[in-house]
């Protein structure tokens, strides 16, 4: 590998050099090639071994009750990144276990105009490691009144103990907005 930054997960420090950083058995490489444009908001490609893989569903800024809640691109991303991030909480995870996120868009122009917005949230609510990701703009998505989806992939240990939260990370289950954290209503 040549020129590539390579950040370990888990650390409370940005590290320096490469390697892979192991923790309860999970390992997660992410992988920044000096060959690529620089990865800002989103890594270039990551590897996870000795996991157990959790599969997110796309979340939208649905309330408990069903219903879009906010106004904007930036509210509606911040409440469907914490239904994302409640919903691995759930299964044993937490954000420094994505290893890939996708985010559906109805308008990427409009998400771009507001990308350092989103990105201040991003920070907020999982820290400053950044998954592999990808935003495809789509025409409509399921929930209509919904502008973002966002849908990940986790990776934690073989007996489902996360990495854990890092240090000043806002856990979207303590926002003030009241949600239902039952797994099997």
């Amino acid at each position: 590998m040549h020129d590539a930054h390579i950040s370990r997960v888990g650390r409370p420090r940005r590290p320096r050099g490469g390697g892979v950083w192991y923790h309860r058995g999970v390992g997660v490489e992410r992988i920044n090639p000096g060959g690529l444009a620089p990865a800002s908001g989103f890594t270039h490609a990551v590897t996870a071994s000795g996991g157990r893989l959790i599969f997110l569903a796309g979340q939208t800024a649905a309330g408990p009750d069903g219903r879009v809640d906010g106004a904007g691109v930036v509210l509606q991303f911040e409440r469907a990144l914490g239904n994302l991030l409640l919903a691995l909480r759930e299964a044993g995870g937490a954000p420094s276990d994505l290893v890939s996120l996708t985010l559906y868009l109805v308008d990427l122009d409009d998400y771009r105009a507001h990308a350092r917005e989103a990105g201040e949230v991003w920070r907020r609510l999982a820290g400053r490691d950044y998954p592999a990701m990808a935003a495809i703009g789509v025409s409509r998505l399921w929930d209509t009144e919904a502008l973002v989806e966002v849908q990940g992939i986790a990776v934690v240990s073989a007996d489902g103990s996360g990495l854990g939260w890092p240090g000043g990370v806002q856990r979207p289950w303590d926002l003030e907005r009241p949600r239902d954290v039952s797994v099997n209503p």
